[in-house]
């Protein structure tokens, strides 16, 4: 068997606590470059004070970022969460000073640093990322389970950016007897579609015995056992499977912080708002705002506001449709606000009427929602929680993403809800503003066109059907 070191909790503890103390290095750095070597002592005195502080600041937002969650990151990935977290220390730590009246810590200190911590720490991140993949290595991914879940599951490994996971191997039939004779050759099982109860609990067996990790796809069964209540009658052990809902104490919470995040976002963005406002007047006739009507919670519907992106006609002869990539109805100044985002600004003014909420599963429309719902009942579960601006979905999806995929995505969210969870999809929902991928509508891209052919002399394919040549 194959015992490649991993990548553990422990591993990460020391990586994340090593990047407060580079954080505290690139800070005295600052001080010697703005003052030349001869830091005056009374300023200094204000870091010796509150360097805990900032290293405690450090920890806890780079852990909201998920910075040093390697598994699904490029360079380029660690280059944006690096410089966020960098922007947010920088803010953390004016707010900080001022909170803990060590008003002699050098504003000017604090701009140096942004610069040199950013440079400082993502050398580090890098060698961390480096070293990450050094001791975990890539691992090889046998796929089991029906054929065109398979498929779906080769082709998005083969998209990743990250080429950390690599699909070796896939089974497509007589699952138990494939994955004893193959479990050697890889480092991952994912099982993936429909298999045969016993067939899978057999698997299961064998995995566990031979401590072979193994990945399971989200459908339906697997998702009503994320996050369960555990409990005992006596003797009698018992599973309680959690219902897809948030609990109402987390609820009233998380309706009171959307209230209070909103109204501040609202007066701070009301500079930009009003620029956006004036551009999409000047750009084409029309509304500044668009109203359309989606699906809430306990599918109430309600009418979300954007900025305008599209020609005031643009469905008067398609009917509702999704938009894609290269949609010619979109406008100059709608192609630069949908790729910054800043079109969704006005939701905030839903957020703060209770019709969506700032974290949650993206509102539909209920021409799309039904459809939806006949091609999977589940869908409705959705809405046992507000709409939300941001999401899972929004957060490690593409835009592009099937609607069957990005429902896994929010039940997910609404299973594994926590006010914590909220804070970090809102944080690392600042990345994919520079992300270009997710701010395309669908894509009209060619995986839907890719076929076994693409992938046979890739992959070892055990169990194939008549279909594969």
């Amino acid at each position: 068997m194959n015992h490649r070191k991993e990548w553990n909790n422990l591993l990460r503890i020391v990586v994340v606590i090593l990047g407060s103390i580079v954080s505290l290095l690139s800070i005295l750095l600052s001080f010697y470059i703005k003052f030349l070597g001869d830091v005056p002592a009374r300023n200094f005195a204000a870091f010796e004070a509150s360097f805990i502080w900032i290293m405690l600041g450090f920890i806890v937002i780079n852990i909201l970022f998920g910075t040093y969650i390697f598994y699904n990151k490029t360079y380029l990935d660690l280059f944006y969460f690096t410089m966020l977290s960098q922007l947010f220390q920088s803010f953390f730590m004016m707010a900080l000073t001022y909170a803990g009246s060590w008003l002699t810590f050098p504003r000017s200190v604090l701009l140096v640093n942004l610069f040199v911590g950013g440079i400082l720490l993502y050398f580090y991140n890098g060698v961390a990322y480096w070293l990450y993949h050094k001791i975990s290595g890539r691992k090889r991914i046998l796929v089991v389970g029906e054929e065109e879940k398979v498929l779906q599951a080769v082709i998005n490994f083969d998209h990743m950016s990250n080429r950390r996971h690599e699909v070796t191997h896939v089974v497509l039939s007589n699952y138990f007897q494939n994955v004893v004779e193959l479990a050697e050759e890889v480092d991952i099982i994912y099982l993936t579609g429909y298999i045969e109860e016993t067939e899978r609990l057999k698997i299961y067996d064998f995995l566990m015995k031979t401590n072979k990790k193994l990945f399971l796809s989200t459908n339906f069964a697997n998702l009503m056992m994320v996050n369960p209540n555990i409990m005992s009658f006596e003797d009698e052990s018992i599973i309680e499977v959690s219902s897809f809902g948030i609990p109402f104490e987390q609820a009233i919470l998380k309706r009171s912080i959307d209230i209070l995040v909103s109204l501040v976002m609202l007066i701070t963005l009301s500079p930009i708002m009003l620029v956006t406002a004036i551009l999409v007047r000047l750009d084409s006739s029309g509304p500044i705002f668009y109203r359309q009507e989606r699906i809430s919670k306990d599918q109430r519907p309600f009418n979300i506001l954007k900025f305008r992106s599209m020609t005031q006609t643009a469905e008067e002869e398609s009917g509702p449709v999704l938009s894609t990539s290269n949609d010619s109805r979109v406008t100059r100044v709608g192609r630069f606000i949908r790729s910054t985002r800043i079109d969704e600004l006005p939701q905030l003014i839903n957020v703060l009427k209770g019709d969506m909420s700032l974290v949650g599963p993206r509102p539909e429309r209920p021409f799309f929602v039904n459809q939806f719902i006949s091609e999977n009942a589940y869908y409705s579960l959705r809405h046992h929680v507000r709409a939300g601006i941001t999401g899972y979905a929004q957060v490690y999806g593409k835009y592009a993403t099937d609607f069957n995929s990005k429902l896994n995505f929010d039940l997910l969210y609404i299973k594994n809800y926590s006010l914590a969870f909220d804070f970090k999809l809102l944080f690392q929902t600042l990345k994919i503003l520079f992300d270009k991928v997710s701010a395309r509508g669908v894509e009209e891209t060619e995986t839907g066109l890719l076929g076994w052919d693409d992938y046979k002399d890739r992959l070892t394919i055990v169990g194939q059907n008549k279909s594969i040549v």
